[in-house]
């Protein structure tokens, strides 16, 4: 997500804030509410040839996002470098007592009203584990999404019962 978003506005991957939270699949999606590029909100971007994106610009850059896992494994099998990669990351912030913010699942405990799912959230990765950052504001209809998210993974957890 963040390379796509750097690439569109002409900008370094360093630069762009930017998470998807949910599950890791189908109802994931970006936090766009929260997005920006330095300090700037990510709709309101522009520079010399990268004009303003706009909503529907962001959407299918986020449906890219969300089905280049199937592309990968369609090329090779598996997204196994990607998850290795960012357990690495995450490992690396545990080991390093970083206090790093990243998005990563947890089971979630009245985060937003949503109870006993592990969601991936912006949560604090130190050396005592990962703590969901509970004052995260969603927008109403990202708070939609999370509920989704949360109720697709019920009706999965369920079927298995």
């Amino acid at each position: 997500l963040r390379w796509r978003l750097g690439q569109r506005a002409g900008v370094s991957t360093t630069s762009v804030h930017a998470y998807i939270v949910g599950e890791h699949g189908d109802t994931e999606f970006p936090l766009w509410s929260k997005a920006t590029i330095g300090t700037v909100p990510i709709l309101e971007w522009e520079s010399e040839g990268h004009p303003r994106m706009t909503t529907d610009e962001l959407d299918a850059i986020a449906v890219d996002v969300r089905d280049a896992a199937y592309k990968v494994i369609q090329g090779k099998g598996a997204t196994n470098y990607a998850i290795g990669l960012s357990s690495a990351r995450i490992v690396e912030a545990i080991l390093g007592d970083e206090h790093a913010v990243m998005p990563v699942s947890t089971v979630l405990h009245d985060f937003h009203g949503i109870d006993g799912v592990a969601l991936s959230v912006p949560s604090v990765v130190s050396a005592s584990g990962a703590k969901p950052i509970r004052e995260t504001p969603f927008s109403a209809s990202e708070l939609g999404l999370l509920r989704r998210s949360a109720d697709a993974l019920r009706q999965v957890a369920d079927s298995l019962r």
